[in-house]
């Protein structure tokens, strides 16, 4: 097709103007896709220090505590240590300070591996049978020598004596462990030597914390060993030592029964507060140190007890408000 010059002229400026306008353009483009990626990388920078900042916050409030296990096991402990046996939601709750609606799903939960019973009727909770099957493996592994080792070598270390750990059996207590003083001189009995019960300083201790009909029980028998032979047993004067050990929480035998060999006991409770046996020393020491003995003796019994799960408030703390008087004997 034919076309005048004027025609050409301006169909070239037209093509010109057009390349300049698609260069402008595609510089805009390239400007902007370069814009944003700095955009998105100055961004992802950004929230790259969020994160650290979180991440080191995150890591500052970390206590190794899981919020639900914590409820849990003091939902337990709670029912386990309350004296009527069984909670209603509300009381558990209260005593445990956390919400009904928490409460009640970790009970639930509980109650699904037999942790927990619930009474269907009174809508109450207690301890459950499937707990029987976790203590009873406690129970066979328990090696009373090996956990009470540290505390006997701290009591021997510390009085200077021969420490023994003496387990109830019936009416009798059995040496089951013992550390012996490092002296060139010292006194010892042999590990499984039996006592009566109603023997010396330990019998004392035990028979001091036992349930009065327990108590009465051994105190009626005609024979007893608590001050040597049966014969030398002074009836009013034991009464008034069991009255004072009770408060004071430790017995002595000042070489009633070996003269020249002192001893002072303190009891042993378990997990359920229950009685178990007695921890004493056994040595040459004078009279003048039972004071400071017997305050070493009572506080290594009770770390030893506690050990074991036993609440200290509420077995020598129920019967024992005089620890704190470490004069006296008993």
């Amino acid at each position: 097709m034919y076309r005048s010059a004027s025609t050409r002229r301006l169909c070239l400026i037209s093509n010109k103007v057009n390349h300049i306008t698609f260069g402008v353009q595609r510089k805009t483009e390239t400007e902007g896709t370069i814009s944003s990626r700095e955009g998105l990388e100055r961004g992802t920078e950004t929230e790259g220090v969020g994160l650290e900042k979180k991440e080191e916050k995150s890591k500052s409030s970390y206590t190794g505590v899981v919020p639900a296990v914590d409820q849990a096991s003091r939902i337990l402990i709670c029912l386990a240590r309350n004296p009527s046996f069984k909670m209603n939601l509300t009381d558990i709750c209260r005593s445990v300070a956390i919400h009904k609606s928490k409460g009640y799903s970790i009970l639930k939960t509980l109650q699904r591996y037999g942790f927990v019973h619930k009474d269907a009727l009174g809508k109450t909770y207690s301890l459950g049978f499937g707990l029987i099957s976790l203590s009873r493996k406690v129970l066979e592994r328990l090696d009373y020598e090996s956990i009470a080792g540290p505390h006997l070598k701290k009591l021997a270390d510390q009085t200077h004596s021969t420490a023994l750990l003496g387990i109830i059996d019936d009416m009798n207590v059995f040496v089951v462990a013992k550390q012996e003083a490092d002296q060139a001189i010292g006194v010892t009995t042999r590990i499984g030597h039996r006592f009566s019960i109603s023997h010396g300083a330990h019998g004392k201790a035990i028979v001091s914390f036992l349930p009065k009909h327990d108590q009465e029980r051994i105190l009626q028998q005609g024979r007893l060993f608590f001050h040597g032979t049966a014969e030398k047993l002074d009836r009013k004067r034991l009464k008034d030592e069991i009255r004072q050990c009770s408060q004071k929480g430790y017995a002595v035998d000042i070489g009633e029964l070996n003269p020249g060999i002192n001893v002072i006991a303190s009891p042993l409770f378990d997990s359920q507060g229950s009685l178990f046996g007695s921890l004493f020393i056994m040595g040459t020491f004078s009279e003048s140190r039972i004071p400071e003995y017997s305050s070493i003796v009572v506080n290594v019994a009770k770390q030893f007890s506690a050990t074991l799960g036993a609440d200290i408030s509420q077995t020598y703390g129920a019967k024992n408000s005089g620890f704190k008087d470490r004069g006296s004997k008993c």
